[in-house]
């Protein structure tokens, strides 16, 4: 019995901690069960057959592996009602989100926080501007919208909080009460005008310019605004002239040191800025006036930032690239298009890939089209249909203006009259607090957006009036004193800003997409053309009987005087707009001689064009690099493929590496750097992940656009580093003693000492960020990309973002090339700015057409399709994009009947 006791008692501790363990195994399965059911809860149905309110006759929607649907039906009002069901399946939360932003209702969800955002949006308009867009729209095409719209609410019918989607669940932790709406076609149509302001042309350089000119000369200004390279740089319609970079340009420069430089022209010595750029010798330099502008300028400009950040990080820079051939340069004689249009990378991608055909193509069921969509939006935005092909890219006309008013109390002055203000009340509603009231107050011209005391803005254009188009005395202030204050004591008077925008206009852009998606030929293509109003974009064309074509459409302002580069007084109508680009004297052009055209954010004409279209082009280095690839390929008579449409898509050529590099080979180093410079030769000047050459130029180029212009220009306003600053840079070359290149900050003085501080430096952060052998440098490792949610993804919360971001990946290519992976300069080397997708359309089969997503089909984290596209993206490979009936049910892996509820 002695020896039995222990063993009982070390038995019994043994099962205690058994059952606590199998308890705790128990937790953690059912924890993660839990988690797991958690998560797919909202998966969607893929397969079988479900019953669906508002259809008339059976829908089918088949899917590949990569979950892009095909949908397929009798009439138009159940192929958008399908396609309504079937965007709220994979992407319910992301059109839910989008609709709270294009409202101004993000407090609702989130709180307190976001009631700055939904004040600037509410005050911009854009849900009021969509409603009455939705009244102007015939019965047909409203039809359409509601048919979405009925779709959509079909889904939430029977799905809720977190069936509908993760993110309700994570929500309802901080939000319990929020309650999923009902979709309308309001809510649709609000959408486009939060991509018309992504893509929202010159008025960040409006602004920029503006405060530029508080410190800076007009000549300074000009410098960093420079004008199209016309000369050198194809137009869309136009010259067709390229520049192609010869490495050894600059070669023969002689090595100049800073000490040959003599005294009078080295421009400003350390320590001394007089005659230095920004040292103070622009207009109205040390006015109060003068201050209080550039602050509400500056005011501005954060809040132009907010709206896009949720969108999706826009960055500094565009990149959108398109093209089309003709049949006579292409192996198979019928036409190519291209097009990779560039927005700020946001998970789940802004696209949705998708196929809408009609059983059989009738007068009431017009639509067999396949292409690119935006959740939340009937239709097809890019693509193509049985008989066209199209692609897209910013045109970025100047199609929004600032104005200075003069408010007194409820009243703003035109003319020396004053007129009634427009007010408006909003109630905020906010998630966990208060109702927040505001007043948007707006004037003729549009909304006012901030304020600021003074005369600053007379004071300046007498300055400068040829920049601001302006007179050249300054604009007398009457009844005003240099406070703003009217000395008869009534109502003082102040100064505030107001924007002008087409956008804000009611048009027809909502009808134009279901134009687009039925056109068969040129002239219907371009009626379709003849309603894209907001955002204008540059659109491509080609179609299966050869003919390839390039049209601008959009609302693009006439103005009284003026070039739209700087704010203007609104206070008279010297300055305002008299009527839009007439669209037929809009720049086209219909199978050019050349065989081909290149649309890349470029000119989109020349300088004989007789109408402003903006004076803030993109600078054409990655026009000249796809039209010098598509000239030497012609010369070459090299049959053009769509294989090698795509290979071009993916073009790392970098134009100011193989302009730079010259130079930077030429300064004499001491130390580690010298072995860093040796990654220069015999580079080819492309921007490939895995290569050191580029890495280390990247880094020598992130500290050269920031030395030489640190403590000139404000801080906001600074290079990012894209085909601007490689325009400026690039002129400085020439000119080894311009001032631009001292900085007495870095002790630098001239070109030499200047390029001689940025290499040391740059080569000692490229050994901290990749390790102290040069040789085992690779760009890709710094140039990286985080595929992030749009709403939870930048919480801050380590857990959440886990759930829903994914990267990052390393990627090729940078700002102004043509694989145009943007970063921004003044903040690291991440990648901000991105080919959204691409595609590659040919018009003599499309099912050897070919398309890759940024992402992925399904919005939902952790689905298979969540972000499977991504490394095919990043690898720059693609995906067939199957088109006829045929080919796509033979590679269906799932098919979903939806059914006419009883």
């Amino acid at each position: 019995m002695g020896t039995d006791a222990p063993r009982s008692k070390g038995h019994r501790r043994v099962r205690r901690a058994l059952i606590a363990l199998g308890i705790v195994v128990s937790l953690v399965v059912v924890t993660a069960g839990l988690g797991v059911w958690t998560v797919t809860r909202s998966f969607p149905t893929l397969a079988g057959t479900v019953d669906i309110p508002g259809l008339t006759d059976t829908v089918t929607v088949t899917r590949d592996d990569a979950g892009i649907p095909q949908i397929t039906a009798k009439t138009a009002a159940d192929l958008f009602l399908a396609e309504g069901y079937v965007h709220a399946q994979d992407r319910f939360w992301e059109m839910d989100f989008r609709r709270h932003i294009t409202s101004g209702r993000l407090s609702e969800l989130f709180g307190e926080s976001q009631v700055g955002t939904d004040t600037f949006v509410r005050t911009l308009g854009w849900r009021a501007v969509a409603e009455q867009e939705v009244a102007l729209l015939d019965p047909v095409n409203l039809g359409y919208y509601q048919a979405y719209a009925d779709g959509v609410n079909a889904y939430l019918g029977t799905h809720h909080g977190a069936d509908l989607s993760l993110e309700y669940a994570v929500l309802g932790l901080q939000n319990p009460g929020y309650e999923v709406e009902p979709w309308t076609p309001a809510d649709s149509v609000a959408w486009l005008k939060a991509m018309a302001w992504d893509l929202r042309s010159n008025l960040d350089d409006e602004i920029d310019r503006a405060l530029l000119s508080t410190t800076l000369t007009p000549t300074e200004v000009s410098q960093l605004h420079p004008d199209f390279p016309s000369d050198q740089h194809p137009t869309i319609t136009g010259s067709q002239a390229i520049t192609k970079p010869s490495p050894g340009a600059l070669a023969a420069r002689p090595n100049i040191d800073s000490t040959d430089i003599p005294a009078a022209d080295r421009g400003a010595t350390p320590g001394t800025e007089t005659d230095a750029p920004g040292s103070g010798s622009g207009a109205g330099s040390g006015s109060g006036s003068v201050d209080s502008y550039a602050r509400a300028l500056t005011e501005l400009r954060s809040h132009l930032g907010t709206v896009p950040e949720l969108l999706g990080p826009a960055g500094g820079e565009i990149g959108s690239n398109s093209w089309v051939v003709a049949g006579a340069l292409t192996d198979t004689g019928k036409p190519l298009l291209a097009n990779d249009p560039h927005l700020g990378p946001a998970l789940p991608s802004v696209w949705y890939q998708v196929g809408l055909r009609c059983q059989s193509i009738t007068v009431d069921c017009p639509f067999d089209v396949a292409g690119y969509s935006f959740s939340g939006m009937p239709g097809v935005i890019i693509g193509h249909n049985e008989r066209i092909a199209w692609g897209f890219t910013n045109l970025g006309p100047d199609v929004a203006d600032l104005y200075i008013e003069k408010v007194t109390g409820d009243s703003y002055e035109v003319d020396g009259v004053l007129r009634p203000l427009l007010l408006r009340d909003e109630k905020i509603s906010v998630a966990g607090g208060g109702d927040v009231k505001i007043e948007i107050r707006s004037t003729g011209h549009g909304p006012l957006l901030s304020g600021f005391e003074g005369t600053a803005y007379p004071q300046i254009a007498s300055d400068f009036p040829e920049a601001a188009g302006l007179p050249p005395t300054p604009i007398a202030e009457a009844g005003a004193d240099q406070t703003g204050a009217d000395p008869t004591g009534a109502d003082s008077t102040t100064y505030e800003l107001s924007l002008q925008w087409t956008a804000l206009t009611p048009g027809h852009t909502a009808s134009a997409i279901f134009a687009l998606n039925q056109a068969t030929d040129w002239t219907s293509f371009r009626a379709a053309a003849a309603l894209f109003e907001v955002p204008a974009q540059n659109l491509t064309y080609a179609d299966v009987d050869g003919n390839i074509g390039y049209q601008a459409p959009g609302l693009i302002p006439i103005r009284a005087s003026g070039n739209g580069t700087l704010p203007v007084p609104g206070y008279t109508s010297q300055y305002g707009w008299t009527g839009y680009i007439p669209f037929d004297a809009l720049p086209s052009t219909f199978n050019p001689p050349s065989g081909y055209i290149v649309t890349a954010n470029n000119a989109a004409a020349d300088q004989s064009y007789p109408y402003l279209l903006t004076a803030d082009w993109d600078l054409g280095y990655r026009a000249n690099q796809i039209t010098a690839r598509l000239q030497e390929l012609v010369a070459a008579k090299t049959p053009l493929t769509a294989e090698l449409m795509s290979e071009i898509q993916g073009d790392n050529y970098s134009a100011i590496a193989a302009a730079l590099v010259p130079a930077l080979q030429q300064v004499r180093l001491t130390g580690d750097a010298i072995e860093a410079q040796k990654l220069l030769d015999g580079w080819d000047y492309q921007m490939d992940a895995d290569s050191a050459a580029a890495a280390y130029f990247n880094v020598i180029w992130r500290t050269l656009v920031h030395d030489i212009f640190a403590g000139k220009i404000d801080a906001g306003a600074a290079l990012t580093g894209g085909d601007r600053a490689f325009s400026v840079v690039t002129s400085l070359l020439a000119e080894p003693n311009s001032p631009w290149w001292s900085n007495a900050a870095y002790g630098t003085i001239g070109q030499d000492s200047m390029l001689r501080r940025v290499m040391t430096d740059a080569a000692v952060e490229a050994a901290d960020l990749m390790g102290s052998n040069p040789t085992d440098w690779q760009w890709g490792s710094i140039h990286t990309l985080e595929l992030t949610n749009q709403s939870f993804g930048r919480s801050g919360i380590g857990p959440l973002e886990w759930l829903f971001n994914r990267g990052p990946y390393e990627l090729a290519g940078g700002s102004a090339v043509v694989n145009a992976v943007g970063w921004d300069a003044t903040s690291g080397y991440q990648v901000d700015w991105v080919p959204s997708m691409r595609q590659v359309v040919s018009l003599e089969n499309f099912d050897d057409s070919s398309w890759i997503n940024l992402t992925g089909a399904s919005g939902h984290a952790f689905h298979p399709n969540y972000t499977d596209q991504a490394p095919l993206w990043r690898d720059h490979e693609t995906r067939p994009w199957l088109f006829t009936p045929a080919a796509i049910n033979g590679n269906a892996t799932n098919t979903l009947t939806l059914e006419p509820a009883s």
